[in-house]
């Protein structure tokens, strides 16, 4: 959720970088730069986001075909089709169950983890057998270093050069990057095909995910949840695009200060609230259809996403609407909201996005643990380390290193009060709202750290849960996932040793 929610001014006197115009494709840049950052971290640290990323995609698909298998089988009087593998003998799924699989499968089955291998979950998106198809970290960063180049490039020649418009340079570069992508040159098939993949995505985000006629809503895969969560980090970004969108209406006259011309890039700034609000509307559904005891959590989710919502709406009547007295006592209204914002999506980071500080019991039990007699302390408090008991048992990337994540989020969620010093250290508006740009995508490149990592220990938990191991291999290393109960604890058997805190049990990565 970006910081600082606040509509920016498409009557601005900006100059270079800080141009409205060029505002968007230079933090759409640096976000594929620090995209590369959070590749080169995962493959350091042997967590496989890709695995994590198509999980539940791999499990709907499953899903499906156990209920075409379960229809096929139920049909006395239907013929059943031939396989889709040609060599294939046709199956009777109905007379008996597959081999090696004794259990009986439902349409509410939908959150059992599925075992699967690494290979099959990726194929849609990871070319293991095409190195030249290969996202890697080196690879976003020289496509990030070519696209500021070109950015660059065309701004000096079409308007110091050429004497040409701020909007014609950009639909300049736009052009340029769009046939670069399309021209069938063997270096450039990753980017053909990680755009194909942003496409779709996009496109599913935008899907009913329920039948009118059924009324039974579908769950939303997290890869779709990670990619809305991005969304929101750039909703400046989408203000920028429906400011395109009126300068080139009105050109080649400017744009007239009215409500139009605010309300209308608003509304691109406030798309990717409203569509991570009813992705959590929809995960509520799915879950009171199960009758799940957590379903709330999305309510307050949407709640969170829908309260970026109120500083929009504020700004825009301030900057268009409202007089100068009016705008003045709007702008306490403004700081209250945004504060509120910020501070309830600071909370959800650490708690829900990255489950941490689940316990605060254990965290007075440890500070107080110094000052108490050793029996009164209890063999509880003796084996629950403090970074467990403020943190998680499990930091995959170390103490030091999520410590200064959950430092630098802190700070970032607040970066909005930089307006309080706008004229004092920038010297327009539009570069004020740059630099909040660059500050909130930093901020999303390193949650995505944390949040990709809980999300592969919670696919683990549920893996437990359900008494399933999942087989998970990593190029020519194929290691199987085994774990041992000893006392209430998960323990990995060849994996790093990590800490495990008494009573709670915690799966572990591979």
């Amino acid at each position: 959720m970006s910081s600082g929610q606040e509509v920016g001014t498409i009557f601005g006197k900006g100059t270079g970088p800080a141009t409205a115009l060029l505002r968007s494709p230079t933090v759409l840049i640096a976000t594929i730069a620090l995209w590369g950052m959070n590749v080169c971290l995962f493959r350091l640290f042997g967590i496989d986001y890709i695995h994590v990323l198509t999980l539940d995609l791999k499990k709907q698909e499953e899903e499906r075909k156990k209920r075409r298998r379960k229809i096929k089988g139920g049909a006395v009087h239907v013929e059943s089709k031939p396989s889709e593998d040609h060599n294939e003998e046709p199956k009777n799924y109905g007379s008996k169950k597959e081999e090696g699989d004794s259990r009986e499968y439902s349409d509410d089955e939908d959150d059992e983890l599925i075992p699967i291998s690494l290979e099959d979950s990726v194929s849609k998106f990871s070319t293991r057998n095409s190195p030249h198809l290969e996202i890697t970290e080196v690879k976003l960063l020289g496509l990030s270093v070519l696209l500021m180049v070109t950015l660059y490039t065309t701004y000096f020649v079409w308007i110091r050069i050429g004497r040409g418009s701020t909007i014609g340079a950009i639909f300049c570069f736009y052009a340029l990057v769009a046939t670069g992508i399309m021209l069938p040159i063997p270096s450039t098939a990753w980017v053909r095909l990680a755009c194909t993949t942003v496409l779709y995505r996009a496109g599913e985000l935008l899907k009913p995910r329920c039948s009118c006629i059924h009324g039974k809503p579908r769950s939303v895969p997290f890869i779709d949840v990670f990619f809305a969560d991005a969304m929101c980090s750039m909703s400046k970004v989408f203000f920028d695009w429906g400011m395109l969108w009126l300068l080139a209406s009105y050109y080649p006259y400017p744009v007239p200060p009215s409500a139009q011309s605010i309300v209308i890039p608003s509304c691109f700034a406030a798309l990717p609230y409203v569509i991570r609000a009813r992705q959590c509307l929809m995960m509520y559904n799915v879950g009171k259809m199960k009758n799940c005891q957590k379903r709330y959590q999305h309510v307050l989710n949407a709640i969170k996403y829908s309260s970026s919502l109120l500083p929009l709406i504020v700004s825009a009547y301030q900057k268009t609407m409202a007089g100068a007295k009016v705008a003045k006592q709007l702008e306490v209204v403004l700081i209250l909201l945004l504060i509120i914002n910020a501070t309830y999506s600071l909370i959800w980071d650490i708690v829900m996005d990255w489950g941490m500080l689940d316990n605060p019991s254990a965290i007075v039990g440890q500070t107080m643990a110094p000052c108490l007699p050793l029996k009164s302390a209890g063999p509880d408090l003796k084996r629950v380390h403090c970074l467990d008991a403020a943190l998680r048992p499990r930091l995959r990337f170390g103490a030091a290193l999520t410590l200064f994540v959950v430092i630098i989020d802190v700070c970032l969620r607040f970066s909005w009060t930089l307006r309080f010093v706008e004229h004092a250290i920038f010297p327009s508006n539009d570069t004020y709202i740059l630099c909040t740009q660059f500050l909130e995508v930093f901020r999303r490149a390193l949650w995505n750290l944390l949040r990709v990592e809980w999300e592969h220990i919670k696919q683990l938990n549920a893996c437990k849960k359900s008494n399933q191991i999942a087989d998970v291999s990593s190029g020519k290393n194929n290691k199987a996932v085994e774990m041992i109960k000893v006392d209430s604890e998960i323990i990995p058997t060849g994996s790093i040793s990590v800490r495990t805190s008494g009573s709670r049990e915690r799966a572990v990565n591979y």
